[in-house]
């Protein structure tokens, strides 16, 4: 007993206390850092969500004063064109809108998962046939690397799941080149699926790999501009894929192409 006491006694009672100072200390200042990550985050996306929605609205906005200042009555087949893009321009405000609205409920956990076993390879070629015409229009092939007379059964939300791959393949032909291909692959592992889609488009630099899930960032805003899209289906993917528990990457080449895959849980064949 007296041996356990003189080793207490021996303890430094200022260097225990210069010690929890800079641990309180390191731990302060990790907070601040990732307060001032998250206060630069938060300006990033207020920036970004106000220029997404400031593109269509100023375009509307300018084709309906031109129609207004007289051009209806002047030149009937100009004001149909400008009717159409202002068209178009609502629609992409309504995807922004219904997108934003599902990365919140999916943050905030308002949308409950519908879990059920199934077959993931129809449901890759139900939505492979869903995307051909579009891949067709931009010259890109999609190619179904998998046997596709066998069953893969996994668990996961269906629906949620072909948003998923609709969000990829989609993904893929925006950013493929014309001419180029869209592979989507399946591989086993010990109580999983991985399934890949691959691009052999530009490829995305190293420095923006770890971003690309972020809400509205693009690698190439010009480009982006053009393809359409609210910016925000990478990020659905992922909230969606880490709502299920799983994992989701991406890993790119400059000149070769992208990658992005997701894991699924798989069940047994019963």
């Amino acid at each position: 007993m007296k041996e356990v006491l003189a080793e207490h006694a021996s303890d430094d009672p200022i260097l225990s206390a210069e010690e929890e100072v800079r641990e309180w200390s390191n731990q302060r200042s990790s907070e601040i850092r990732r307060l001032r990550e998250q206060e630069k985050y938060r300006r990033e996306f207020l920036s970004n969500i106000s220029h997404e929605f400031k593109t269509p609205l100023f375009a509307i906005q300018g084709y309906i004063e031109t129609l207004q200042d007289g051009m209806l009555e002047e030149d009937p087949k100009l004001s149909i064109q400008f009717l159409s893009k202002a068209s178009k321009n609502i629609d992409r405000l309504t995807y922004l809108i219904s997108d934003l609205d599902e990365i919140s409920k999916l943050e905030t956990g308002k949308i409950s998962l519908n879990m059920e076993k199934f077959d993931i390879i129809p449901l890759l070629i139900e939505t492979k046939e869903q995307l051909e015409d579009k891949a067709k229009k931009q010259d890109i092939n999609i190619i179904l690397n998998f046997k596709t007379n066998t069953t893969i059964l996994v668990e996961a939300d269906k629906l949620k799941i072909q948003q998923v791959l609709v969000n990829l393949i989609d993904n893929s032909l925006k950013y493929g080149k014309e001419g180029g291909k869209t592979t989507i692959s399946i591989f086993h592992l010990i109580d999983q699926v991985l399934i890949e889609v691959t691009d052999n488009g530009l490829g995305i630099e190293e420095k923006n790999i770890a971003r690309v899930f972020e809400r509205f960032f693009r690698t190439d805003r010009s480009r982006s501009r053009e393809i359409g899209g609210s910016g925000l289906g990478l990020s659905i993917v992922k909230h969606i894929i880490e709502a299920h528990e799983q994992t989701v990457n991406a890993r790119s080449t400059e000149g070769l192409g992208t990658t992005f895959g997701f894991t699924l849980e798989k069940t047994r064949n019963t």
